[in-house]
């Protein structure tokens, strides 16, 4: 959330435009999704994967913008 009141402090000084936005799920579009997914045609990119104790570190990662898909905290029993 840090992100979006930064964006809407900054808007007056740069000439991006933002919005909020939410999305509604409807059962139509899940049932696309999960054909997609099931056929393989949708996949999730992991950037990197930390272990619960090194949070921290992700969050750091995450901070500096570099990270080229999802970067994934692991728990284990």
């Amino acid at each position: 959330m840090g992100y979006v009141f930064k964006s809407f402090l900054l808007a007056p000084f740069v000439r991006q435009v933002g919005a909020m936005y939410v999305a509604t799920a409807n059962g139509n579009d899940l049932a696309v999704l999960k054909e997609l997914i099931e056929a393989g045609k949708v996949r999730s990119v992991i950037d990197r994967t930390y272990p619960l104790r090194d949070t921290a570190e992700a969050f750091r990662y995450l901070e500096q913008g570099h990270a080229r898909g999802k970067v994934v905290i692991t728990v284990t029993a």
